[in-house]
């Protein structure tokens, strides 16, 4: 690999939050006490009805519940491969507590403070489910679940994983950058253990462009979803969507995108100054591990 690590690992001791430090030490050494740490670390964002909130989603700073949290807390414990993590049941009772009648999740509960939260937080109709957010925080899920079967066997997850698939398979015209984007990741996680899951990846394709590269309309100047966004893991079933080529180049651009600080820089806007540095950690956590995983 052509990026410094070292740099990269001094970034984060100068300028990210423990958790993100503890994912990169297991993403790094795979080591079984630096993934235990990761599981820990979580804690620092749980709430006692089992959902996790404080800002472990960077621009959502409100301390209650909230499905984005759970995304992220499903990452890092995935990213860990942990398999008995002492939580993660309580997590989805919480996820099936907070679920519509029709098995999705809103795109956020309430905010009881708003304050460095993003608008599109804050302005979430709580009575409506989302596509976008329910197939982030289920494909998060399912990774996890190929390590922990009390993940696989909660009936909250084919109950949200069920609500996907219909509303992917009502689709018919080209979604938005994000929805297409966790929609991909959902069905790629579940097309081992779902078979209908590669026959929504194909009705999908129609909306890939070759490049791959989903621009976020209304989002900062540049913004964007790359390739590597919506595939992160080789040889898996939404890498065959894209082209080759277009994945080799979106590794390139990552493996170049490390700045002189050792860190990865963002292309969206963050909405505080935590969560300006809180998005660089993570972002650099990620890029790191996916160039490992990719063999760079």
């Amino acid at each position: 690999m052509s990026i410094d690590v070292e740099r990269a690992r001094a970034f984060l001791t100068s300028h990210a939050r423990t958790l993100d430090r503890r994912r990169f030490e297991a993403a790094t050494t795979g080591d079984d006490a630096a993934r235990h740490a990761v599981v820990t670390a979580l804690d620092a964002y749980r709430n006692p009805d089992g959902g996790y909130g404080w800002g472990l989603e960077p621009d959502l700073r409100a301390p209650e519940s909230q499905p984005a949290a759970a995304l992220h807390a499903f990452e890092a414990l995935a990213d860990a491969r942990a398999r008995h993590a002492p939580h993660t049941e309580a997590l989805l009772d919480w996820l099936a507590a907070e679920t519509l009648p029709d098995g999705g999740l809103p795109f956020a509960l309430p905010v009881s403070d708003p304050t460095a939260c993003a608008p599109f937080w804050v302005q979430a109709d709580p009575t409506e489910s989302s596509l976008q957010i329910t197939a982030a925080v289920a494909a998060q899920a399912h990774r996890l679940a190929r390590w922990d079967e009390s993940v696989r066997e909660h009936p909250w997850l084919e109950k949200a994983t069920w609500y996907c698939f219909d509303a992917v398979r009502r689709t018919d015209r080209a979604p938005s950058a994000h929805v297409l984007s966790f929609a991909l990741q959902l069905l790629d996680a579940t097309a081992d253990t779902h078979p209908e899951a590669r026959e929504l990846l194909d009705h999908l394709a129609q909306f890939v462009p070759p490049d791959g590269v989903l621009a976020v309309v209304g989002g900062a100047e540049g913004e964007a979803l790359r390739p590597l966004d919506h595939a992160p893991e080789p040889d898996r079933p939404v890498r065959a969507l894209l082209a080759p080529e277009a994945v080799a180049a979106d590794l390139d651009r990552l493996e170049q995108g490390q700045l002189a600080d050792g860190g990865w820089a963002v292309d969206f806007t963050s909405h505080s100054p935590a969560a300006a540095l809180e998005w660089r950690g993570y972002t650099t956590v990620r890029a790191v591990s996916v160039l490992r995983r990719n063999g760079r």
